[in-house]
């Protein structure tokens, strides 16, 4: 009996490990995040990342930028969550072509395009608030002749709009709000920093909300954790149990199973129970009952005959 058990110490050894080492190691999906007060909140801002979809999938997706209104600032915005805008931008100011597809925010002003932001999947938890930063936009304009001297100038980005080291970012920070009664987020302009830099939006959305972390892909759940148990405290009864019937009670065949009586019983009762089932159901079949009829007839007229025959035979010995 205590090879099962050194078996069983071993599996559930393994499984445990297992189960730490597949927790520890999947990565966290991109645009979600895990609140960083250890109380197993979870974030998931997909549903509101604005994509291009047609069909179908346009109805259950988001497929338009959001967009901020500056009011006393003077500038309207154009954004998008953890992806890069929809609608497709040109000329950005000092900003590569190739990095055009990659902005996330922007304003326009005087016919010209400012990226205040190119796409990011990094969503954090700092405490209580759910934050989302943007970098590499544009240059940013220095606010005096000083602060130009001082700063130094951006490789390649000369004859690109600017010279300033410094770029243009955005820090946007999600509210939960499941009073809306919209599924989109809502976006308002916050502020900036005096040398127009820095960018602070509030977004409000039902997805900021926290919520249970669902079941990552490749690690052990709740349920497969149950399945290995039952399937190891099997595998202990069966060896266990065989084991000591062949040690102790001197049993051979399938004798040697654990509780061979009960098993077999339980056959038993199950293949007598599909026989009368199998029987009551012949039963109720045209073709059985047809042939009933057929030979319920056939023994009918057979029997007739013979009764007349005798009838005949002593209507002649009568005579006689």
């Amino acid at each position: 009996m205590r090879l099962p058990s050194f078996y069983a110490a071993a599996l559930t050894a393994a499984v445990v490990v297992y189960a730490e080492e597949a927790s520890t190691t999947a990565p966290v999906p991109a645009c979600t995040a895990v609140s960083s007060t250890s109380n197993g909140a979870f974030f998931d801002l997909r549903p509101d990342v604005a994509q291009q979809a047609a069909g179908k999938a346009a109805r259950r997706s988001i497929t338009k930028d959001y967009h901020a209104r500056g009011y006393d600032y003077g500038k309207n915005f154009t954004i998008n969550i953890c992806a890069p805008v929809v609608a497709p931008v040109k000329d950005v100011v000092g900003v590569s072509k190739a990095l055009w597809s990659n902005v996330s925010a922007y304003y326009t002003y005087k016919d010209k395009v400012y990226s205040i932001g190119s796409s990011s999947l990094d969503l954090r938890s700092r405490g209580r608030k759910l934050v989302l930063s943007y970098g590499d936009g544009s240059p940013c304009e220095p606010t005096s002749n000083k602060s130009a001297r001082d700063q130094k100038p951006a490789t390649g980005d000369k004859g690109k709009g600017g010279s300033s080291a410094r770029r243009k970012s955005t820090v946007i920070s999600f509210l939960c709000d499941r009073d809306s009664g919209s599924s989109q987020a809502a976006f308002s302009f916050v502020g900036t920093d005096p040398d127009e830099c820095a960018y602070f939006f509030e977004a409000r959305s039902t997805h900021a909300c926290a919520q249970a972390e669902p079941h990552k892909r490749g690690n052990v759940g709740p349920g497969s954790v149950f399945g290995l148990i039952f399937v190891i405290a099997v595998l202990v009864y069966v060896i266990g149990g065989v084991c000591y019937n062949r040690t102790v009670a001197h049993a051979r065949g399938w004798r040697q199973l654990p509780n061979y009586s009960l098993w077999a019983g339980i056959g038993s009762f199950v293949t007598d129970m599909f026989v009368i089932l199998t029987s009551s159901c012949a039963r109720f079949l045209p073709s059985r009952r047809g042939y009933r009829n057929v030979n319920q007839s056939f023994h009918n007229n057979r029997n007739s005959d013979a009764e007349n025959r005798l009838i005949d035979q002593l209507d002649e010995e009568w005579d006689d």
